[in-house]
């Protein structure tokens, strides 16, 4: 007796948009966009249940690889293994010319602001920024004003966080330049989609990821003080007398993976506080051999807990000293110390002045409008449109301390009322923009769901950016919340190379 064939469902048969969202897959009459139209074909001829078996050994893949993420808030326990899509997210060569343009830009000029704000402060005599909020910045630190980093570079590790906009452009959202997290998973997410959609990824030429860690490990030894030894090669090799450590703040982070990650794949020391020691404003490294200096420490710790003798006095993550070090010039830390006041959420809407300002050019990218709650205007009409608002700290990240007005209880809307009363300065309001979504399975169908974009820029001698980066999606059918701490997921982001499709 012949068994008949199952019919083979095409993986999109079922898939509806959103409305009025921008779908990056389909427009609003159901056709495929040009960027993706070779995937969608393939993918429908693979089908939902080959996809669906695809997707389970994805999931497998990284359990086996202990590829994990830390949810502080969950009373469950922290660690997980990172949700992955195995549908990937498709950005074609063009846009990504103007998107990688644009993220060059704008690390350039925020590069420029920290300079100035630590030296000259042009910008605030100026009158183009104004000085109370740079000032009396919680990233701002007063006492560094006049260190240099060697080279002048404070932000080596830029990861800029995108969104689209309703009409599909590229906008951005926030900065972060003072510890970005997250490329590990851009490294993961693309080995295990090779695996899982080989000739799919083949066919398409999608520019490569792989490069990453050798780029990053070259820009942090090529940012080493002058007083260290002469790099025998241009880019440096592995074995180059100018030694770099990543400094961690141990297993219970919640990027603590990325931190060994990174290491390892760079051939470098992942070193705790303990590892390290000052000794005559120099940083050494315990071995086994003896100390060995150490040039330049990408450092994973935020600034208030890097040197008890500078910032809190009961931190035991830090390396007594090490800003005496830093300041004599003697060793880089990527990224600088002082870097928080130019991801300070309320100077984000100057970003496109200080581009003018230190570029004379025109911002290549757009970013989202914002209401400063230390302007009396924007503090009132935040106070009479929180049901319309997202409301964030300035100095929050994760997801952390923020209100997503549209969809906040009346309690929770009159508790945050009562806080920007308290505190203006310390929070800015944004209009909740409409996510752009993307095609998502979840469980056993293919659904829309929200997703933003951190591209990684880095910055040594020049400037080089990630092909693609990592698309955070919002795993809830109802969700804007894309940070991985509150339950977000990821894609593979695909930046097609010249001339595809």
């Amino acid at each position: 007796m012949t068994i008949p064939a199952v019919p083979k469902l095409p993986l999109f048969g079922d898939y509806a948009p959103i409305e009025g969202t921008y779908d990056e897959f389909f427009s609003a009459t159901g056709q495929s966009r040009p960027e993706v139209a070779q995937l969608v074909r393939a993918l429908d001829r693979l089908g939902q249940r080959e996809f669906q078996q695809r997707q389970q050994l994805a999931n497998s893949a990284f359990l086996n690889a202990g590829v994990t993420f830390s949810v502080y808030s969950d009373e469950r326990g922290g660690e997980r293994v990172f949700p992955f899509d195995l549908i990937p997210r498709v950005i074609s060569a063009q846009e990504w010319d103007r998107v990688e343009r644009g993220l060059g830009q704008r690390v350039q000029a925020l590069n420029l602001f920290l300079h100035d704000v630590y030296g000259k402060q042009a910008i605030l005599s100026e009158d183009v920024l104004p000085a109370r909020l740079v000032l009396g910045s919680s990233g701002y630190l007063e006492r560094l004003r006049g260190v240099t980093p060697p080279g002048g570079v404070y932000i080596h590790v830029a990861g800029i966080d995108l969104i689209r906009s309703p009409t599909g452009e590229f906008l951005v959202l926030e900065d972060n330049v003072r510890t970005p997290s997250g490329v590990s998973y851009v490294l993961e997410n693309r080995g295990v989609m090779k695996r899982a959609l080989p000739s799919v990824f083949k066919k398409l030429h999608v520019r490569s990821v792989d490069d990453y860690p050798t780029v990053l490990r070259d820009t942090l030894l090529e940012s080493a003080p002058s007083s260290a030894p002469a790099r025998s090669s241009t880019p440096p090799s592995p074995d180059s007398p100018v030694r770099a450590v990543v400094l961690t703040p141990g297993p219970f982070n919640s990027a603590y993976f990325e931190h060994s990650f990174l290491a390892g794949r760079m051939g470098c020391e992942l070193a705790y506080a303990s590892d390290l020691f000052v000794r005559d404003k120099k940083v050494y490294l315990k071995t086994t051999a003896g100390p060995q200096q150490i040039h330049v420490i990408y450092r994973r710790i935020d600034d208030a807990y890097l040197d008890p003798e500078f910032f809190r006095p009961d931190s035991l993550l830090g390396v007594p000293g090490l800003v005496s070090a830093y300041a004599a010039g003697n060793v880089t830390l990527a990224n600088a110390l002082g870097n928080g006041v130019a991801d300070d959420k309320a100077i984000y809407p100057y970003v496109p002045e200080m581009i003018r300002f230190y570029l004379s050019e025109e911002p290549l990218l757009e970013q989202v409008q914002t209401y400063n709650l230390s302007r009396k205007p924007d503090f009132e009409y935040t106070l009479g449109n929180l049901d319309k608002l997202v409301v964030k700290a300035v100095d929050g990240s994760g997801g952390y301390g923020m209100l997503m007005g549209p969809t906040a209880s009346e309690s929770e809307r009159a508790e945050f009322a009562t806080k920007l009363r308290e505190n203006p300065r310390g929070y800015i309001a944004q209009p909740r923009i409409e996510l752009s979504t993307a095609p998502t399975w979840c469980d056993t169908e293919l659904a829309p769901r929200r997703l933003d974009l951190r591209p990684f820029v880095l910055t040594g001698k020049k400037v080089w950016v990630l092909p693609g980066g990592l698309s955070r999606v919002a795993l809830g059918a109802n969700s804007y919340v894309v940070n991985s701490s509150q339950g977000g997921g990821s894609k593979d982001t695909w930046v097609l190379g010249a001339g595809v499709p």
